[in-house]
């Protein structure tokens, strides 16, 4: 039992990787704080579905406008650096927010503008970060734990923050959820300084202009077939099953009759779904059978949104939210582990800037799509029929995988032999100096002889 409990977190063994662990679940626990104020804040001031939508759109279209230009630009930057601007500005973003609402001043322009800058900095956040978890773990056999243990905590503290948030919400007010967040994020920037990294974080490539790099990642992902597979089906994942945490505050008010607690509780059950898929990816041992979790995960992810649509009941909305929840992150975290373990380390920062644009991107779309639904349908009815779309999804990519396996298990013996060739050199290289430094002691022993011998007028 004990040593499965130390599989599962083996990646924390890893100094880097633990500090940036601690402090980044100390941060997402005020992210997911934000998030529920802002749903509700913004609900409460237009009692508009459609609104809501056109929220979510603002934050999240500026990350799929800009995700593979930012994702260039990461790859030119030191990672660290990056992210250490990167948190700064977000902690500047809330706590504008948290001035604004707690002065009564907030109006739905000004939300929406803060949430275009969130998006801004989500751009180069996500691809810095992503592609940063390789640099935190130094055995590259401990990555697909890396990213399971990264999705556990952003999906625990997706548990825990709607929670507290809620609680906040009713007795004090959205602002005070903001002004938290905001100073949450001095956690991880401090956890960023306190990491002791290699100069191996930016890379020059002064011979190429951005378009090339643009266009050499673009063809790259377009040539590959197993990576094009799956960020398209992370992007009908995110347009058609991320969009019903926009509904909730829907749910929560007209459909179960209740308040911003509901919506804390309906949150915090998608988040315990999250986390325990997160876990279960953690206790993995192996990549293998990966593809297989993720069609699973997509139909279950369909099942639960046509269940919860149909649910007029607390308690089995929450069940059902569980399900959701679990389908929807294991659906995004086993598209990053199948990425991350295929793609090249010199293109990640570029390939994980399309899973930026798939995952950040694909989402405002439903969002704005699903807010005009609820308009028109109702909230119950939306969720279906994106429900319905997800589980064609899945019944798409259960055709393609006789396709795509071949070209992955191809990528996955060319990585193979790479991390054997840089072995072998690494060898080679170490055999080279332990040579040079036998061979330097005979050197010095008969030099001073030499010397001796030669000039007895230097004695």
């Amino acid at each position: 039992m004990r040593a499965g409990i130390s599989h599962t977190w083996r990646a924390l063994r890893h100094r880097n990787f633990k500090l940036f662990f601690f402090g980044q679940s100390i941060s997402l626990i005020g992210t997911w704080m934000t998030r529920l104020a802002t749903a509700w804040l913004v609900y409460r001031l237009t009692h508009s579905a459609l609104l809501l939508g056109v929220v979510s759109f603002s934050g999240q279209i500026v990350s799929f406008l800009l995700g593979p230009f930012a994702a260039v630009w990461v790859e030119r930057l030191p990672r660290r650096r990056l992210l250490v601007v990167t948190q700064a500005a977000a902690a500047v973003q809330s706590l504008s927010l948290a001035a604004l609402t707690l002065a009564h001043l907030i109006t739905l322009e000004e939300i929406i503008g803060l949430m275009i800058f969130q998006g801004l900095i989500n751009a180069f956040d996500m691809p810095g970060r992503q592609s940063f978890l390789v640099h935190m773990v130094e055995d590259r056999g401990d990555l697909a734990n890396a990213i399971a243990i990264n999705s556990s905590m952003v999906n625990g503290a997706r548990l825990i923050g709607p929670a507290i948030g809620g609680f906040i919400i009713a007795a004090f007010g959205e602002g005070w959820c903001y002004l938290i967040d905001g100073v949450s994020y001095f956690a991880v920037i401090a956890s960023l300084l306190l990491m002791k990294l290699t100069a191996l974080n930016a890379r020059s490539r002064s011979e190429s202009t951005l378009l090339q790099e643009l266009r050499e990642g673009w063809n790259y992902v377009s040539g590959s077939r197993p990576i094009r597979t799956v960020l398209l089906l992370l992007a009908l994942t995110c347009l058609m099953g991320w969009p019903y945490s926009v509904l909730l505050p829907v749910f929560a008010g007209k459909v179960l009759h209740g308040d911003a607690h509901t919506l804390g509780w309906l949150t915090a059950a998608s988040g315990m779904g999250a986390f325990s898929s997160a876990l279960a990816l953690a206790m993995r041992k192996s990549i293998v059978g990966l593809t297989r979790t993720l069609q699973v995960a997509v139909a279950l992810l369909g099942i639960g949104l046509i269940l919860f649509g149909l649910s007029h009941v607390l308690w089995l909305s929450l069940v059902l939210m569980m399900l959701v929840g679990f389908g929807l992150i294991q659906a995004a975290a086993v598209c990053n582990t199948i990425i991350q373990s295929l793609v090249p380390d010199d293109k990640r920062a570029r390939v994980m800037g399309y899973y930026t644009m798939a995952f950040f991107g694909a989402a405002p779309f439903g969002s704005l799509m699903a807010g005009a639904l609820a308009q028109h349908i109702g909230a119950p009815h939306t969720v279906m029929l994106t429900g319905t779309f997800c589980i064609a999804g899945a019944a798409w990519f259960t055709l393609q995988l006789p396709k795509i396996r071949p070209g992955m298990r191809a990528s996955y013996r060319e990585r193979e032999l790479s991390v054997m060739r840089s072995a072998a050199e690494e060898a080679r290289a170490a055999a080279r100096q332990a040579s040079a430094s036998i061979a330097s002691p005979k050197a010095s022993n008969t030099s001073p002889h030499h010397r001796l011998t030669s000039s007895p007028n230097e004695r």
